[in-house]
């Protein structure tokens, strides 16, 4: 048991090694617009390149265009560590928090504050054809839940 228990941390700690070290540019899938269609309109993401850093805005569109900020997304390195960073905007999720890389394997990148209400968990997935799977995931009153958000690149 005590092999066992060894193991599996060995491998969590590689897994969260491997994160840490991963470069800037494996993050450059995301620079552009995505649009994810919903019943009521759309959801567009606008990432941007900087020197050190990738920002994003999240903008939700109704039927007739009318749209609204959502949230702002700035995912940086904070002593030595990526983290995507929320700032939302939206009535009963204003304010900032950071989550921090703890994995990223196969193109999927898996952000994390446990302390968090919800959710706990945001996933970046770079799939082919100009596809970008994301997902948030955590636990409200004791039940899990996730809310996926499949975007199609439009520039």
């Amino acid at each position: 048991m005590k092999n066992l228990f060894l193991t599996l941390l060995l491998i969590t700690l590689s897994f969260y090694v491997s994160a840490q070290k991963t470069p800037f540019k494996t993050f450059n899938f995301l620079v552009g617009k995505w649009e994810m269609k919903t019943k009521s309109g759309k959801i567009v993401e606008r990432w941007k390149k900087h020197k050190d850093s990738l920002t994003s805005t999240s903008h939700k569109f109704n039927a007739t265009g009318d749209s609204i900020l959502t949230e702002a997304v700035v995912l940086k390195k904070i002593k030595g560590e990526w983290h995507f960073c929320v700032t939302g905007y939206e009535k009963g999720n204003e304010g900032r928090t950071d989550f921090k890389l703890v994995a990223s394997a196969n193109e999927t990148f898996i952000f994390e504050n446990k302390s968090h209400d919800f959710p706990q968990q945001i996933v970046y997935q770079n799939k082919a054809n100009e596809q970008l799977l994301a997902w948030i995931e955590g636990e409200i009153g004791g039940k899990k839940r996730k809310m996926e958000f499949p975007y199609q690149r439009v520039d």
